[in-house]
């Protein structure tokens, strides 16, 4: 006769089936984890397109570059941004050096460090908007200077062609004469972040939408007058 070790109360009969997991609970950590992935390379792409598209000379990486250190707890050495986002350190140096002279991010050296580290110079995109608008000035500020550079060099030149330009050019001058003076009064000199939620939620809602109806009113215009001179070309 075969004895028989007797069952626990609480454990299950042979071959009984195992618990599943509940509804929403399949995959688990490891579905989390590839959201949290997907999600991540979704703002790596797409800061990358963006910052890229706004300022010469900093490649989709770069953007990235910004992305990972808004992502990050604590600066990022370029050996770490490089293991991090799967590039060459000589990719990755490319552009931290022109995300640094476009005022992007800082370059730091933690007290007994060997390398240095990098983070964003404020929070993001306060940080890209700033920069942007630093850029903008000097746009506007080389091509003001370049109008008047050809103006000079134009001088006292006679005949149709010369005219012509001398016309061109004083219009073009103009106009960025009128940007700067606009630029100096709405935007003082900016050197750094701007915090535009601070900023908008300073602004009163009646001056908001005042100066929503004098822009309107300004393209309308502006529209109307690009049509009347378009028609009056045609007709000479």
């Amino acid at each position: 006769m075969t004895l028989r070790r007797p069952r626990s109360p609480t454990a299950p009969p042979p071959h009984a089936p195992q618990p599943q997991p509940a509804a929403g609970e399949e995959g688990g950590a490891g579905a989390s984890d590839e959201r949290i992935a997907a999600a991540r390379q979704a703002l790596l792409e797409g800061v990358g397109a963006e910052i890229a598209a706004s300022f010469p000379g900093i490649t989709r990486l770069g953007g990235q570059v910004v992305a990972a250190l808004y992502l990050a707890d604590t600066p990022r050495s370029m050996d770490e941004l490089s293991q991090e986002l799967g590039r060459s350190k000589s990719n990755i140096f490319a552009n931290l050096r022109g995300l640094e002279a476009a005022g992007i991010i800082e370059r730091r050296r933690e007290s007994g460090a060997r390398h240095d580290s990098f983070a964003l110079r404020g929070k993001y995109p306060d940080v890209i908007v700033g920069a942007y608008l630093a850029r903008l000035r000097r746009v506007v500020q080389d091509k003001r200077a370049l109008a008047r550079r050809a103006l000079a060099l134009l001088g006292d030149a006679e005949g149709a062609e010369a005219d012509a330009m001398r016309s061109r050019l004083d219009d073009l001058s103009r106009k960025y004469d009128l940007f700067a003076d606009l630029m100096e009064q709405l935007l003082p000199s900016i050197d750094g972040p701007v915090d535009l939620e601070r900023l908008v939620a300073q602004v009163p809602e009646a001056v908001v939408r005042s100066l929503n109806a004098a822009a309107r009113v300004a393209w309308a215009a502006g529209d109307a007058i690009s049509r009347l001179s378009s028609r009056a070309s045609r007709k000479r």
